[in-house]
């Protein structure tokens, strides 16, 4: 179980992350589009994958903005948000935005993702829902860098992740 807060509050995930070094578990997620996508389907492309509650919040947003911000300078490189928000939501949020160079991922349906990547919230208000994480992958799937972030209403390192690319 990884130990992290929601303003202070205990908000604890069901386990912990998948560790550096291994391969990531393969995933099934729905697209804006209503359509399955799976891991392999980015192919042999590096990826963040870009974890976290709600799009809906503040931060959960702005890490959306910064990450779609660096994502197209960056080459051989996939941005994958991933909540549990509706793919509606996802999709007229990016469209407000201007959100272009990353895909919003939604986990909404079997809850699956979250159960294989160890990070949903089993306490607070915020419980069913994704904690707030960075993984990044090689482009052979396997984990190059995570970050569990300790209190969910705190933005991720964004420069740590990049780095790992």
């Amino acid at each position: 179980m990884a130990h992290v807060t929601l303003g202070g509050n205990p908000a604890n995930t069901i386990g912990t992350l998948p560790a550096v070094g291994t391969k990531a578990p393969d995933f099934t997620l729905i697209t804006t589009k209503l359509e399955p996508k799976s891991l392999s389907d980015f192919g042999s492309t590096r990826k963040l994958l870009n974890i976290f509650p709600s799009v809906n919040t503040g931060v959960c947003s702005a890490s959306v903005r910064k990450f779609n911000e660096k994502a197209g300078a960056l080459p051989n490189l996939k941005v994958l948000c991933i909540s549990r928000d509706l793919p509606f939501s996802q999709q007229q949020f990016c469209g407000a935005e201007g959100i272009e160079n990353v895909e919003m991922l939604s986990d909404f349906k079997t809850h699956q993702f979250g159960k294989d990547y160890q990070l949903e919230i089993m306490e607070s208000g915020f419980a069913g829902l994704l904690s707030r994480v960075v993984i990044v992958l090689d482009e052979n799937n396997n984990v190059i860098y995570t970050e569990q972030v300790p209190e969910i209403a705190q933005e991720p390192n964004y420069e740590a992740a990049l780095k790992a690319l």
